[in-house]
């Protein structure tokens, strides 16, 4: 901070993958951040071994049975604690100076919304935020006097190059995806797939979900929206750009044919660290980029055909309103599926489209607004996987295909 006190900071969503390298990264400059508050979802043990490192002022867990275990583990610490939604909200009301917005799915759109409502700087690295209620986020951002600093990748490097105060001359946005483990693969040959193969990335460590969606290019869809929230660029503006590497994580063109670049290693704490520390930066301890070493960087462009996400997700932000919910949705109930085991691989995209056609467009006045499209495009999403199930033909000899 620039008048020498710690900046303090909380987590949410402190025990997944985000909130882990962001713990990590505060742990390793004690002199520059004090933790105020954490919260997670049911990962109690977690949780108050992060409190404990760290010394958190209020740590909330949002699976009150996972309350007794955490209030165990926390005996004698004098940390204060609590369970349920209104204690993850109370850990985003908590007087800090920057939040990291982590909660996975739609459970961290409240959360997020509190966060901002109290004019700080947010580093949102929850994507259902922007995608579910993009134009509301923006507004509620603008009015609290907040700041929104994106911690995706591709985000954060756009943001880096981005020079907002001369829109006119911006082009266009290129976000870079890696292709996921699936890259070179044919439709069919996705379609044996399993859930150990989706999770194996090339490239980042990232937690299921997350992972999953990289596979299908469904993450990258959904960036497409924050990016056009983010940036203020219609869908048009926004290219996709396959880049295996995961060196290259997006570029900004501008109109006089210049195309600006952020590199570096595919290592979340990278763009935390960015954003941690904005508008300065600090020392991170991710692996140097060694170009020499990698000698090639290659790029291609994605094929709609074989990662039908990508359609998707245009489609959905062209269509605006609650397609984009209903989109995001869709995809976290058949990805859920798919962990199951109950669909395979090629049918996660196949139930999304399949609910994006069976509910009409609406307006999305606010959050409540936003909970209730949510909620029906579960419920279409669950009764389509349940067709799906229900006509499956069955296979006599164990361990056949589907």
């Amino acid at each position: 901070m620039s008048d020498g006190r710690p900046r303090r900071v909380s987590v949410l969503g402190s025990t997944g993958s985000v909130g882990c390298n962001t713990l990590d990264l505060v742990e390793r400059h004690p002199e520059r951040f004090a933790v105020a508050a954490l919260a997670a979802g049911s990962n109690a043990g977690l949780l108050a071994e992060q409190a404990r490192r760290t010394r958190a002022g209020f740590v909330a867990i949002a699976d009150e049975k996972a309350w007794p275990a955490l209030k165990d583990a926390l005996s004698g610490s004098g940390i204060e604690a609590a369970a349920g939604p209104a204690a993850v909200d109370e850990a985003a009301r908590r007087d800090t100076d920057w939040t990291m917005a982590a909660i996975v799915g739609a459970a961290g759109l409240a959360p997020t919304l509190t966060a901002l409502r109290q004019g700080r700087v947010v580093a949102l690295a929850n994507k259902e935020a922007l995608v579910c209620a993009g134009d509301l986020f923006v507004a509620e951002a603008r009015a609290a006097g907040a700041t929104i600093l994106p911690v995706d990748s591709e985000h954060n490097a756009i943001f880096q190059v981005f020079e907002a105060d001369r829109p006119a001359a911006i082009e266009k946005i290129i976000l870079t995806a890696s292709g996921g483990p699936f890259r070179t693969l044919s439709r069919d040959a996705m379609r044996a797939k399993s859930v150990e193969d989706a999770l194996a990335h090339p490239n980042w460590s990232m937690g299921p979900k997350i992972s999953i969606d990289s596979a299908t290019m469904m993450n990258k869809g959904l960036e497409l929206i924050e990016a056009h929230h983010l940036f203020g660029l219609p869908e048009d503006r926004i290219d996709i750009l396959v880049h295996p590497q995961s060196v290259v994580h997006s570029l900004v063109a501008y109109v006089d044919g210049s195309v600006l670049a952020q590199l570096g290693s595919p290592d979340m704490r990278t763009p935390i660290a960015y954003a941690l520390a904005w508008p300065d930066r600090m020392p991170s301890p991710t692996p140097r980029l060694d170009l020499a070493a990698l000698a090639q960087l290659s790029f291609e462009a994605p094929d709609p055909v074989r990662f039908p996400a990508l359609r998707l997700a245009r489609e959905a932000l062209r269509a605006g309103g609650s397609a984009p919910v209903v989109l995001n949705a869709a995809n976290e109930a058949a990805v859920s599926a798919f962990v199951a085991h109950r669909i395979g691989f090629t049918e996660i995209a196949e139930v999304v489209e399949a609910v994006l056609e069976a509910m009409p467009v609406s307006s999305v006045a606010d959050l409540d607004a936003v909970t209730g499209f949510d909620r029906a495009a579960r419920e279409c999403a669950a009764g389509i996987i349940a067709g799906i199930l229900t006509h499956r033909p069955r296979v006599a000899s164990a361990g056949g295909a589907d």
